[in-house]
């Protein structure tokens, strides 16, 4: 790519430049004056149990919440969709699902060709546009790293959790027989370069200490807390007291549709409460969260310590929420606050007026690609959905009419305002609620004829008017019922509740 001068280069300039440089530097140097750096911090499977959103009382963050108190901290913003693979293809390719066909699960390396050709991934745009571009980890969902790796990426390296056997440590946390790698929750002994995560953020530390001559692009995927919940024993320990659990109505899913019910995971919750370990599952989330923080801290002090400091933006976002118990479910896979609720913080410092503030209007990760692009200076491709949030960046209390969209399967949409979670399923049934009066989620207010008109209001304005079919080709995981699998989800589901209640494995009463 030719890069071109800053605006207010004069002649006298260019030419001492010429002299001490040479002509190629100018080059390079009025690219990285022009142009900030961006790192963009992807964790996996993280919700709101972090200090900066407060969403439980024991939380360690230390790292991630200077960050948000630094940046812009979106304290309502929510996934495109509520499964890793989905949620990356929609944020990276910057499309949502009902556009591209991407539902569930893929494979992009075996999804056909004409389904993607019109879509520019986010990292081959920078790339294009004259960065470095380098990824480290889970930055697309696995195995969809490898998708038009060559393209994409200067430099790419999957870390990954490591394929060496970990040293658990039998004596601490759920050790789930026979095992289940979903469930276990446990410290081990090994050495930290065992550990995929901090070999990642070592990389980026490495990276960040080098001269580089163009603006670079550097994505650090952390796949803690996603399963299995296994971290340092520094980590475990740092959460020796009884774990506080969530809020949990006994009777949650009286009142929701049985499209709805369906995505609750009652069946990992099932062993789970037989085994009673709930505590420490929750204790080695919270312990997996920590240590994903210790290496968010290593990749912002390498930062802070070099000379892209001041000219580099950063971003951090988790994929989706996570379930720990609440609606009787473990893990993602629903249109409630816990599964779509994720945090996401941004640091411009070139003099960002909304720094050092929270943000509480809702916003979508489907905004990412053309925020992007627009605090860099890049012209989104004209297919990107979803817009800059550039405008909250400089005023984080600027009203938002428009919701956040989240999709699971053709047909199911939550919206999420600034008050309220509208859900819609594939067959017409839905949910309604009050987060100024009930943040928990717990009353449907759907069958109440006084909200019938704004429900038909926000669907009216705000759903998709079409949807594009599902993709079927390198489709993978498809657990959700939808317009295309509307019964095999509800089926399982019924048969699960069935051995919850011959098992009498009944929940907490509030």
């Amino acid at each position: 790519m030719t890069h071109t001068l800053p605006k207010n280069s004069s002649i006298s300039a260019l030419g001492l430049c010429a002299v001490l440089f040479g002509l190629s530097d100018i080059q390079t140097y009025a690219a990285a004056v022009d142009q900030p750096n961006v790192l963009m911090i992807c964790v996996d499977d993280m919700n709101d149990w972090v200090g900066f959103l407060g969403g439980h009382p024991q939380a360690k963050t230390p790292n991630m919440d200077s960050l948000a108190a630094k940046g812009v901290n979106f304290t309502n913003a929510h996934c495109t969709a509520p499964g890793c693979s989905p949620s990356r293809n929609a944020l990276l390719l910057g499309v949502e699902p009902h556009n591209s066909g991407l539902y569930p699960f893929y494979n992009l390396n075996h999804v056909d060709a004409e389904s993607l050709e019109r879509f520019t991934p986010l990292p081959f745009l920078f790339r294009e546009n004259g960065y470095t571009t380098v990824g480290l980890s889970k930055v697309w969902h696995n195995p969809d790293n490898s998708y038009r790796q060559d393209e994409q990426w200067d430099e790419y390296r999957m870390y990954g959790t490591g394929k060496k056997n970990k040293a658990l440590i039998k004596e601490k946390g759920y050790h789930p027989e026979p095992y289940n790698k979903r469930t276990i929750a446990c410290p081990a002994s090994n050495p930290l370069t065992d550990f995929g995560d901090y070999n990642a953020a070592q990389h980026a530390v490495r990276f960040l200490g080098k001269e580089h001559q163009k603006p670079f692009f550097l994505a650090v995927g952390f796949i803690l807390p996603h399963a299995s919940f296994i971290m340092p024993e520094a980590n475990w320990d740092r959460f020796l007291d009884p774990i506080s659990e969530p809020l949990i109505k006994a009777d949650d899913l009286a009142d929701i549709p049985q499209v709805g019910q369906s995505n609750a995971q009652i069946y990992v919750e099932i062993p789970v409460r037989r085994d009673k370990a709930w505590e420490d599952i929750r204790r080695g989330y919270l312990a997996s969260i920590n240590f994903t923080d210790d290496n968010v801290g290593l990749v912002l002090e390498a930062l802070e310590k070099s000379p892209y400091a001041d000219n580099t933006i950063i971003m951090l976002w988790s994929d989706h929420g996570f379930h720990l118990g609440e609606k009787r479910s473990f893990s993602k896979f629903s249109l409630w606050e816990e599964a779509t609720r994720t945090p996401f913080i941004i640091f411009d410092p070139r003099n960002r007026s909304g720094n050092g503030q929270a943000c509480a209007e809702p916003i979508g990760l489907i905004n990412v690609y053309r925020t992007l692009c627009e605090l860099t200076g890049l012209t989104a491709p004209d297919y990107v959905d979803g817009m800059s949030i550039g405008p909250w960046l400089k005023n984080p209390h600027l009203p938002k009419e428009q919701p956040a969209l989240i999709t699971w399967g053709r047909g199911n949409y939550s919206l999420r305002t600034t008050d309220w979670r509208y859900n819609r399923y594939f067959d017409g049934s839905e949910e309604l609620y009050s987060h100024k009066e009930d943040p928990n989620e717990w009353a449907n207010l759907a069958d109440n004829p006084e909200y019938a008109s704004m429900m038909q209001e926000l669907a009216d304005k705000w759903l998709p008017k079409m949807e594009a079919p599902q993709v079927t080709s390198g489709r993978e995981l498809y657990n959700v019922a939808d317009a295309d699998q509307p019964t095999k989800n509800v089926r399982s589901y019924q048969r699960y509740v069935k051995q919850y209640k011959k098992e009498g494995l009944q929940p907490p009463l509030d």
